[in-house]
Order: structure tokens, then sequence, then C-alpha cells
């Protein structure tokens, strides 16, 4: 085991599949001689070619477009778009394409598509570099979304993304590139698609994914100080769903939060609540409650940034708050 920064388990699972298997290629801006925004490719183009990674040009839906080609003639392609935000000029190859080929040729055109993009609230990006798309992602039958939070996860995602034969996003939070934690590349993988209960707890559970696992386990902290145990279930996939762990926590600890980065209203939350709510209405105490961002475009402003999306500090008290009974069904 060691440990490694989020970025380098990526960049360690790339070298692997690459190594393992010449059909693996990867295409994107700056992932040659750059490198990767985030370093992620950095040294690939010299160990592996120009053929195998190839720097694209500033044109996301034709670079995808290509990805999704290549992908029909049996490659595995892994693509990588800058940023969550620029993948709206690439829907078209996405939606379209990726998702629907596969069902719309009967199975006889293969889709190991990989697509691999950071997204969310960095620091002082501006409105339109810090969006989160999950909720327009996860809303297209075909494509399927690994939503993974720490570099263990990290580098057997996108290890069992690429090798998957079904269109896959991998979507990393930009905050997490340099955060560090053990690698073992002994241990058996999980399945690509299974959540995780990363602390258990008996009073209320609490969902999140990507960075807001982070955040959601230093709240549980805070309340375990108050004798409140919150359990906390990484989603690890946002489609598919792993709706069978999260039920049985809920079963458990009868209370249910969801927390996420994205707005509130219409975001992944709003599905896993409904989802929930409707699988587990009589195992309920209270109804299932929301933390997610605030609906307006993210502010540059340091402190109205932080104040737009949860933290640990809005996590408990929403937790306090579902437990006594109290405060706005939020």
């Amino acid at each position: 085991m060691t440990g490694l920064l989020y970025w380098q388990a990526l960049h360690r699972a790339l070298d692997l599949e690459m190594d393992s298997d010449d059909s693996v290629l990867v295409l994107g801006e700056d992932v040659g001689l750059f490198g990767g925004t985030y370093r992620v490719t950095e040294g690939l183009m010299a160990k592996y070619g120009e053929w195998r990674v190839r720097d694209t040009p500033i044109s996301e839906n034709s670079f995808t477009g290509l990805g999704v080609g290549a992908a029909m003639l049996g490659l595995r392609p892994v693509v990588e778009i800058m940023t969550v935000n620029f993948a709206l000029l690439a829907l078209d190859a996405l939606i379209n394409m990726a998702a629907k080929i596969p069902f719309m040729s009967g199975g006889q055109f293969p889709m190991a598509l990989t697509v691999r993009m950071p997204g969310g609230v960095a620091r002082q990006l501006g409105a339109q570099h810090s969006q989160r798309l999950e909720h327009t992602l996860m809303n297209v039958p075909g494509l399927r979304m690994v939503v993974p939070s720490t570099p263990q996860d990290a580098f057997w995602q996108l290890r069992q993304a690429i090798r998957s034969d079904d269109p896959l996003i991998v979507l990393e939070h930009e905050l997490l590139y340099f955060r560090k934690g053990p690698v073992d590349e002994t241990l058996p993988p999980p399945p690509l698609h299974q959540a995780k209960t990363v602390r258990e707890g008996q009073t209320l559970t609490c969902i999140a994914y990507s960075r807001m696992v982070e955040v959601a386990l230093e709240a549980a902290g805070i309340l375990a100080g108050m004798g409140i145990g919150m359990e906390v279930i990484d989603l690890r996939s946002l489609s598919p769903v792993d709706w069978e762990t999260c039920q049985g926590s809920v079963q458990k600890t009868h209370r249910c939060l969801v927390v996420e980065e994205d707005c509130v209203f219409a975001g992944a939350g709003a599905e896993l609540a409904a989802t929930l709510q409707e699988r587990c209405f009589y195992f309920l105490d209270a109804p299932v409650r929301r933390v997610g961002g605030i609906n307006l475009p993210t502010p540059f402003s340091p402190d109205l940034e932080a104040a737009s999306i949860p933290r640990p500090d809005t996590v408990v008290q929403a937790a306090r708050n579902l437990v006594s009974g109290s405060g706005n069904l939020r």
C-alpha cells in the first residue's frame, strides 16, 4: 500500500491500463506535451507516443465525437474534457451518440468510451467554471457515471471504467486532485457502482458523493461530540445508484439527510430524496431532507462562494434539525 495524491492515483490507473492494452488511447486538450490540466497524463506521451496520447484542438464536440468513433471500431479511448463546464459543448457527442448508438444498433457497435472531467466549485473560478452538471448527465439513459472521492476509488474506478464496454463518465472534483490517501493495488476492487459506508452511525443516515463526502465526515465528527451518530454513505456512483446500500442504512437509522454540492432544485439530491422516500416511507421517522448549493450562479467572492455550497456547520445544523424534528424541511 502506498500513499498517493488523487491525481497520481488516476495517472497510475491510466498508465497500467495503457501498458496492458494497446487499444487504450487518450484524447484531449493539453493531455500530451503539457501533461493534462491536473497532471493526470503527465509523461504518458513520452512513454506511449503521439498516436496513443493525442493533443486535440479546442473543440470538445469534435474530439469527443472522435472518441465515439474510435470506440465503435473497438478501441478504448479515454477522453479528457478540461472541465465539466466545457462538456456542454460535447453534449451532442455524449447524449446523441455515445449513449444511444449501442441501443440503436442492437448492440452491434460497442461503446467502450471513458470520459474524464474535473468539476465542482474550486476556488474563485467564477460562475462559468464552477458548475455542477451531474444532474444533466444523470438524466441520460445509456450513460453511466462514477464520482470517486478518494485516491483508492479514483484508481480502481478509472481502471474499471476503461475496461467497461459502456460509455462512462468519471467526474472528478477539482479540489480533490491534491488530496492524499492510501492506494492498495492488491485489494480486489469493489463493484464499480457500489456505494460504501464510510462511517457507521445509528441516529441518522447522510448520503453524499464526491467532495461532499469529506464535508459529511467532518460534520459527523462534530455531531459525535453532541451524542448524534451520523452514518455516512459515499455513493461512488450516480448512474446507476446503489439503492440497496442506501435503503439498508435508512431502514437502520430511520432518518436520511442528502448532501450535495449541486443546487438543491432539480439536482441529484432531488432524485435521491424522492426515490428513498418511496422505498423507505414506512421506515422513516421524518421526511428525507436535503442540503445543497444555493440556486444561483457561483459567486467569485471567496466568502460568498463558500457560503453558496454546503459546509460542515450547515450539515451539522441540518442533521440536528432532522433529529429534533425542527427547522425547515430542507
